[in-house]
């Protein structure tokens, strides 16, 4: 069932869960896109017989779970993808990573790039061809010891929008995100979620101008080491 924070004629926002893409997917399974399409036909928040105009404004990898806005007019589509342009909307997140960072608040700024079949990205030199710049900050918020060595609790804001960005960072400086099979060595093979939830969006409402913020607390996974 579809989770709505807020709601009106030109936005929704919602919580996206693990394991749903976030937007039309190639294969016959849910995706946001779609939920929230149906969403609107049911609760008669569009015109009957059309179909309902949702515009993806930014996106969540399908493990991740998170706050998301969705634009329901060409024009607070417009407005809100500027907004992503000019890094007026705030993303923060919280992740479980493998390690304890050196220093308890850093930024990471790096290059990257992605493959030639668009699954996998990597930290690249400076002026790399089809090279982007990554740039992040983080704040430790705890560490604790268990039997596979230490994990710690951090709280991202992510600053540029790169193709699996946090994941991608955090693993080449040697502190690969928990459950992540693709850039965590340990977790390739297993079936554990990704500790990673983007628990915070802020945005000026499209028409009002309104600064507005929502947030969501993560759950499950390594995240209950934390409480």
């Amino acid at each position: 069932m579809l989770k709505v924070l807020y709601e009106d004629q030109e936005i929704i926002v919602v919580v996206k869960p693990a394991g749903v893409e976030s937007q039309a997917a190639k294969k016959f399974t849910p995706d946001m896109l779609s939920e929230i399409k149906k969403h609107m036909v049911i609760n008669k928040l569009c015109t009957p017989g059309k179909e309902p105009y949702v515009a993806v404004i930014h996106r969540l990898d399908k493990p991740v779970s998170g706050v998301m806005v969705y634009a329901k007019t060409k024009k607070a589509a417009a407005a809100l993808s500027e907004q992503v342009q000019n890094r007026k909307m705030d993303k923060y997140y919280e992740a479980v990573v493998c390690g304890k960072p050196v220093n308890n608040v850093d930024n990471f700024v790096d290059y990257l790039k992605k493959s030639v079949d668009g699954n996998y990205s990597q930290i690249v030199d400076k002026g790399e061809n089809e090279s982007k710049r990554a740039e992040l900050s983080y704040e430790l918020l705890k560490t604790v010891e268990t039997e596979n060595g230490e994990l710690s609790h951090v709280r991202i804001h992510l600053l540029t929008g790169r193709h699996h960005q946090i994941r991608v960072q955090f693993s080449g400086h040697d502190l690969p995100l928990y459950g992540d099979g693709r850039y965590n060595p340990m977790f390739v093979g297993k079936r554990e979620p990704l500790a990673l939830c983007a628990v915070s969006l802020a945005f000026d409402h499209p028409t009002t101008g309104k600064r507005m913020e929502f947030s969501m607390k993560p759950s499950g996974g390594a995240f209950r080491l934390f409480g």
